[in-house]
């Protein structure tokens, strides 16, 4: 009697995980519906570069999505950073890209971010950049004009 209670048990503990399995959904790779932004990277390093060198990076990226996105706002973490883009909605499969200028000027390690206000669905985006700027060196001091240098072309001084 207790083998029948324990085939029995047995069989329904087997039905009931394969039951299981075939009840839970697969899983499936869904179209996001709406604007969506891919970016090629969020970070960009500027590396170690010398004081005033060339402040501008460019992040890129690509509507992914199905509906037009659109940059409503874009804000550097400090008046060092400045962002640019385009106003215009940007039509799903199109790339476009936000311009970021660091300023040089100043020395020393540093990493700001851009926070960008989107029709994306979800948090804000966060771009950031980081590198080292290193001081400028120093020009060696002017050299007196000659004696020569001082006379005007018809020879007198």
């Amino acid at each position: 009697m207790t083998r029948f209670f324990l085939l029995l048990l047995l069989s329904c503990v087997t039905t009931f995980s394969v039951q299981a399995q075939v009840m839970a959904p697969a899983e499936t790779t869904e179209v996001t519906s709406g604007p969506q932004m891919t970016f090629e990277t969020t970070e960009l390093d500027y590396g170690e570069i010398m004081q005033d060198s060339e402040p501008f990076r460019v992040f890129k990226f690509t509507n992914t999505g199905t509906e037009p996105a659109l940059i409503m706002n874009a804000r550097g973490s400090c008046g060092c950073t400045i962002p640019s883009y385009s106003k215009a909605p940007l039509a799903p499969g199109e790339t476009g890209e936000i311009k970021v200028r660091y300023d040089t000027h100043r020395i020393g390690q540093f990493r700001k971010r851009v926070t960008l206000t989107t029709n994306v669905p979800g948090e804000p985006i966060v771009l950031t950049i980081k590198g080292k700027v290193d001081e400028k060196p120093a020009e060696p001091a002017a050299v007196p004009a000659s004696e020569e240098g001082m006379f005007n072309a018809g020879g007198r001084k």
